[in-house]
């Protein structure tokens, strides 16, 4: 309600907070009482729900860049023009990406903030990827394991447009291999061959262990595209 930028999945408190009612209908400072841990486990109880300014002096404190998704669908505008005033505020542009399953946001974002890199996250395969790419001016796309094929990674990183994969957890990677589609050795491939700039899930240690087996085999000196 007074125009700071919280972190929030939902619209409502109701879910991940012991609050009720809209997120955009609270000040800040009501929100920061609430408990947005408790749900989870009691070993979170008391975790507030924070707000974009503290998490930037955290990740900037500790060394984080961070994939910041934009979930705003009422007041798109004014949160393009608060961030963009936090941003200039904290010298933190060059530390975020921003993400959103709706690209027109994304551009209207890149168009006031040029610095901005942004990424957009698609669940299909498209018949022209690079083109949905330039149409918002992104500089990477978000694609799920399902949807990533080599051919349009080939043609994204031509075109500058790095990659982040979005991997299922290991369990559900197993459960096809004991049926025979063992996948993790071809994304180990896409990884070593550089196809894949980065990869994300809701196993952390598994993935770092996953990039850990599969490293990076030296590239071309041709390749353009931003790690």
């Amino acid at each position: 309600r007074d125009d700071e930028i919280v972190l929030a999945h939902d619209v409502t408190l109701d879910r991940t907070t012991d609050g009720t009612g809209l997120v955009a209908s609270r000040d800040a400072a009501e929100i920061a009482v609430l408990d947005a841990g408790g749900w989870f486990g009691p070993e979170f109880q008391g975790e507030p729900m924070p707000t974009l300014r503290e998490v930037l002096a955290f990740a900037r404190g500790s060394g984080l860049g961070l994939v910041v998704e934009i979930k705003e669908r009422a007041r798109i505008g004014r949160l393009v023009e608060r961030l963009a005033a936090l941003l200039d505020e904290t010298g933190a542009t060059l530390d975020i990406v921003l993400l959103s399953f709706d690209h027109v946001d994304l551009l209207r974002a890149k168009e006031r903030l040029p610095g901005i890199r942004t990424e957009g996250i698609t669940h299909a395969r498209h018949a022209d990827p690079v083109g949905v790419a330039r149409a918002a001016r992104l500089d990477s796309l978000s694609i799920e394991l399902e949807r990533f094929h080599p051919d349009d990674a080939v043609a994204l990183h031509a075109a500058g447009v790095a990659i982040r994969c979005h991997l299922p957890p290991p369990s559900e990677l197993a459960a096809l291999a004991r049926y025979g589609v063992d996948v993790e050795p071809e994304i180990g491939r896409w990884l070593s061959a550089g196809l894949i700039d980065t990869v994300s899930g809701d196993d952390v240690a598994w993935l770092a262990e996953l990039v850990a087996r599969y490293p990076l085999r030296p590239e071309p000196a041709s390749r353009t595209f931003s790690r």
